[in-house]
């Protein structure tokens, strides 16, 4: 008899074991913990209020951070469900450089990178010899080269990538002098430079849209694709219920009137598949 019920006794833990790794996922008790930063976090803070993730069934707690790469690390060690402040080509560049084990899982928006200038009112304007001002990090260093490339600035390699450099400019006619600076530098750079490439995130910080104050900004189109801003989880939990929400949570009417209102149209709304961009990149 006791035989039988020690095994009995063994075969509920078993089954009470199992359940709890079933259950376990990212989003335990409906709580997702999101890591973002600047006006996306502000976006994320009013979806955490929002009544359609009270109707999604989603408790959200948002984690701010000043610095891009702390934010993938505390995702990639777990200590974020997930992530909601980058663009696909950043994210490429970070799980390429440090082999990381993070994958996208829904598109956002496209904030345009813009050329800004104090002085200059068209591209046109940009002079001989002229200094500007482009971020120093990787992916937008290239996603800057592919704005002046657009605006009609320079050219470009016929293979130039996401990892693209200044190497890979084959054509300069005005002798343009580049000046790499960190990315959260480059609006503060405008006073000593002729213009400056900045990122929408940084230019909101610094009070400037870039659809009206930029001389230039980007489009969505095909060359866009991988600046397409994304939300970002562990590859173990990308099939989580409770993540692949926030897709419709984010692209909510609620939502979306909201960042329109409060960004004034800098922020335009993409909802495709992770899988199209990638492959249209």
């Amino acid at each position: 008899m006791k035989k039988i019920s020690m095994t009995l006794l063994a075969g509920i833990i078993f089954v009470i074991l199992s359940a709890c790794n079933l259950s376990s996922n990212a989003s335990e008790n409906n709580k997702i913990v999101v890591g973002s930063s600047g006006s996306d976090a502000q976006v994320w803070n009013f979806i955490s209020k929002s009544k359609a993730a009270k109707d999604a069934g989603i408790e959200i707690e948002v984690k701010e951070f000043n610095d891009g790469l702390q934010i993938n690390e505390a995702t990639n060690d777990g200590k974020l469900d997930v992530n909601a402040f980058q663009s696909l080509s950043y994210f490429q560049d970070y799980v390429k450089s440090k082999d990381a084990d993070l994958v996208a899982i829904a598109t956002t928006y496209l904030e345009p990178m813009g050329i800004y200038s104090e002085n200059l009112k068209s591209v046109e304007n940009i002079p001989e010899n002229a200094e500007i001002a482009i971020p120093n990090d990787p992916a937008n260093t290239a996603r800057a080269l592919r704005v002046l490339r657009n605006a009609g600035v320079i050219t470009l390699k016929d293979d130039f990538d996401s990892f693209g450099t200044i190497q890979d400019i084959v054509e300069n006619p005005k002798n343009i002098k580049f000046v790499p600076v960190d990315g959260s530098s480059t609006a503060r750079s405008l006073p000593d430079v002729d213009a400056s490439l900045i990122g929408n995130s940084v230019a909101l910080d610094a009070g400037l849209n870039s659809i009206k104050d930029s001389i230039y900004h980007e489009e969505i189109n095909q060359d866009t694709q991988a600046n397409i801003n994304i939300l970002v989880t562990q590859k173990e939990n990308e099939k989580d219920k409770n993540l692949n929400k926030l897709s419709s949570i984010y692209h909510s009417k609620e939502v979306q009137d909201f960042i329109k209102k409060e960004f004034g149209g800098t922020k335009i709304p993409v909802k495709k598949p992770v899988e199209e961009i990638v492959n249209n990149q």
